[in-house]
């Protein structure tokens, strides 16, 4: 029987979540699915033992029920039923294109594309539409509809169609037997057209719709505003990174390639309305962009859009900060926006929600702008995506043809998230760093590197190690880190071995021990805090490499908890009971279900800087890793209770790591200082952090208060890498999710 290191598949974003908005996983465009690493023991006679067909089945039956478990829980149906916003402007409007239509002495006929739980449909039918056609292509979602509009009594006027809107069919014995002269949808993203609003539209327009038949929304406009910005800049670019050694300053440098790349086309979508106005210099009124008329044929195909302007002020022009509104009718007097609080025409009215949020895009290169000096910015997009460029004069004037859509060619983008341009850009982190190694380094050490695309092996070579060997497991890093190291001359200091990390051998690291392991750590196909612990099932299956007494940085782990009220991340999971009149408990105990389903009893990554929160109690330590030993083979467990000190609700706990570099110097992915006198927290914005949802208390129809003290079971699963953690509010109350 042998014992080999193998990666376990977790459930990430594949692409395929129902519902709109941001999942709260990375997207699959910039990620890799999340592996973690396991011990799997392998005996010889496994493939002998072939599984019956009857078993494929029912496991096969077990993993589709997990993933509509996993999918209903990440979508943000909950989300879109607490906006109220939406809500309401949404049935203004359906009253007033049913009122028109019927103005007219005609039918109203409503075509629903992306129905959801099937409220917008219900809306219709109770403002006066004669019959509903919901299409809704995710089955768990269409069968919820169907319950839905059975118990609000709609079954006689709306008909669910599980399907996609291209398979829908017009005719006597078609899905639908004519088209429709209203048109309802809400296919919108926080980028607007990102999950194919478009193309939906039109096919729409040329096989389901009449000419010229009402829209709801009528319109939607997108806005855009140029900024300077070193932070968001960061999050796109490798910026030179000092490091103080004896022999003076050195400085990384970033490679040529690099700097000229144009970036990954995905865009960043944040809570905007966090971002300090401190942090951004606005070199732009706010510009209309571009416009959609949703009830004329729509276009998919790529188009540009150019708007002149002058600069407000002189910089550096890099970021194009985006939102979006829509009009519900042709007057534009029913209007629903994303923009964020400097741009909103009401700030105090402003609409909190998590399935629209506003766009972050970079320009392929940061250009100086001159104040008063005419410029035109250029919004781009084809069918699911927006870009924008930055020109002297208008692309109309010019000729010029649309150009493609941006492609990352430096590895960096591919490899490296937006946080991670940031942690690897914040030279007080780097310092850190620096000065730990320094208390570790000595003039004959032998240093190995285990992250992906990390920067640390340049640290050690600086420090004056005398040897560095760094693992990139995948070609992309590799890539990278050799762009990177001849650009600063080191190709030939740094050995970069691509190969995993339990199939080294000697005559990898030239038949020397490793007197020095070192590790941010950092791994791309991490999600939650803990997965980066991947770095000490490493550390294991090196460990024959390591000479005896070697220092192994960071030298241990710790997990922390703290229970927190978030001041709106709580709506993500909270039940609705009735929207606008409409009742839809059958969504919320499908939501709730999801939440109890045993598989989908874990955390959940968010980036807690975007989501204010207030501590409940005091953050504390409730488990820690031994990187100088090796993994255990026994379960690590550990049980207490937290005391609540400060009033409010308990929605959930937050978990996060911190790395012990040596004993004088940890590194934190959560708090990075104690809360305030009212609880407000500092989190690392380079980090998700986890979040446990209790779902006894996120009802806001519960009171407040409750227990004051909650108890804990947690436990580190080494043969998967997992940690789960049971929660109990009270003897009264369920367990947390």
């Amino acid at each position: 029987m042998s014992i080999m290191i193998t990666t376990r598949r977790s459930q990430g974003d594949t692409g395929s979540c129902p519902g709109p908005g941001r999942s709260h996983m990375p997207q699959s465009g910039w990620a890799r699915e999340p592996q973690l690493l396991s011990l799997h023991v392998r005996s010889p006679c496994t493939a002998k033992k072939k599984k019956k067909k009857k078993k494929k089945k029912k496991r096969w039956r077990k993993v589709e029920r997990t993933r509509f478990q996993l999918n209903t829980r990440r979508s943000s149906y909950a989300d879109m039923l607490h906006d109220k916003d939406r809500n309401m402007k949404y049935y203004q409007g359906i009253r007033a294109a049913v009122s028109r239509v019927k103005d007219k002495g005609q039918t109203a006929l409503v075509l629903d594309i992306g129905t959801g739980t099937g409220l917008l449909s219900m809306m219709a039918v109770t403002a006066g539409a004669d019959f509903c056609y919901a299409i809704e292509v995710f089955k768990p979602m269409a069968d919820a509809a169907v319950k839905i509009v059975e118990k609000n009594g709609f079954s006689d006027k709306i008909k669910i169609i599980n399907k996609h809107s291209t398979e829908v069919t017009i005719g006597p014995d078609g899905d639908m037997p004519c088209r429709a002269n209203i048109l309802i949808t809400e296919l919108f993203d926080t980028e607007l057209i990102g999950e194919g609003a478009l193309p939906s539209y039109e096919h729409a327009h040329r096989h389901l719709v009449q000419k010229n038949c009402e829209a709801v929304p009528h319109r939607a406009t997108v806005y855009a505003q140029l900024v300077e910005s070193r932070r968001m800049w960061s999050w796109n670019k490798l910026f030179p990174i000092r490091v103080q050694t004896s022999l003076g300053e050195q400085v990384i440098v970033p490679p040529l390639e690099l700097e000229r790349c144009p970036g990954a086309p995905s865009v960043y979508d944040i809570q905007l309305n966090q971002v300090s106005p401190t942090d951004f210099t606005v070199l732009s009124n706010v510009l209309p962009m571009f416009s959609v008329d949703f009830s004329k044929q729509v276009s998919s195909s790529t188009a540009s859009h150019s708007r002149q302007f002058e600069p407000l002020a002189s910089g550096q022009a890099q970021v194009v900060l985006s939102w979006w509104d829509i009009e519900m009718d042709p007057e534009g007097k029913i209007k629903c926006t994303t923009a964020p609080f400097w741009a909103h025409s009401d700030p105090e009215e402003l609409q909190w929600r998590d399935h629209w949020m506003q766009c972050v895009y970079f320009l392929p290169e940061e250009e100086p702008v001159v104040q008063g000096s005419a410029l035109c910015l250029v919004a781009h997009h084809d069918d699911y995506c927006v870009w924008y460029s930055l020109q002297r004069t208008s692309p109309e004037k010019d000729g010029r043809a649309h150009p493609a859509r941006p492609v990352c060619d430096c590895q960096a983008h591919l490899l490296w998230n937006r946080p991670r341009f940031g942690e690897i850009n914040d030279q007080n982190r780097t310092d850190q760093y620096v000065q730990a190694l320094r208390t570790v380094l000595k003039p004959d050490s032998v240093c190995l590197c285990i992250s992906d695309g990390s920067l640390l092996s340049i640290l050690a070579h600086h420090l004056g190690a005398e040897q560095v060997f760094t693992i990139e497991n995948s070609a992309a890093s590799h890539r990278l880190m050799k762009k990177i190291f001849k650009a600063n001359h080191l190709e030939d200091k740094i050995n970069i071995i691509e190969k995993r990390p339990e199939l080294l051998t000697p005559a990898d690291l030239e038949g020397k021990k490793v007197s020095l392991l070192l590790g941010e750590p950092f791994f791309t196909t991490s999600l939650l805090p803990w997965h980066n612990l991947y770095f000490w099932y490493v550390r294991t299956a090196v460990d024959r490499h390591l000479a005896p007494g070697a220092v192994v940085m960071p030298q241990a782990a710790s997990l922390h908890m703290m229970v927190v009220e978030f001041r709106d991340l709580w709506r993500i999971r909270s039940p609705c009971g009735d929207c606008e009149g409409f009742n839809v408990h059958i969504m919320d105990d499908m939501i709730k279900h999801a939440l109890d389903f045993r598989e989908s009893k874990e955390a959940e990554p968010h980036p807690l800087w975007e989501y204010p929160c207030r501590s409940r109690s005091e953050p504390q330590q409730i488990l820690t890793f031994d990187f100088r030993q090796p993994v255990p083979l026994q379960a690590v467990c550990a049980e207490g209770a937290i005391e609540l000190k400060r009033p409010g609700r308990s929605h959930g706990a937050v978990l996060w790591m911190e790395y012990h570099l040596t004993p004088d110097s940890t590194v934190s992915t959560g708090l990075l200082k104690p809360a305030e006198d009212k609880g407000y927290c500092c989190w690392n914005p380079h980090c998700k952090q986890a979040v446990y949802f209790f779902n006894t208390t996120l009802d806001p129809r519960v009171p407040p208060g409750g227990p004051q003290t909650i108890t804990y079971t947690v436990e580190f699963h080494p043969h998967t890498g997992d940690v789960t953690v049971d929660f109990t509010l009270s003897d009264a109350l369920d367990r947390g999710c």
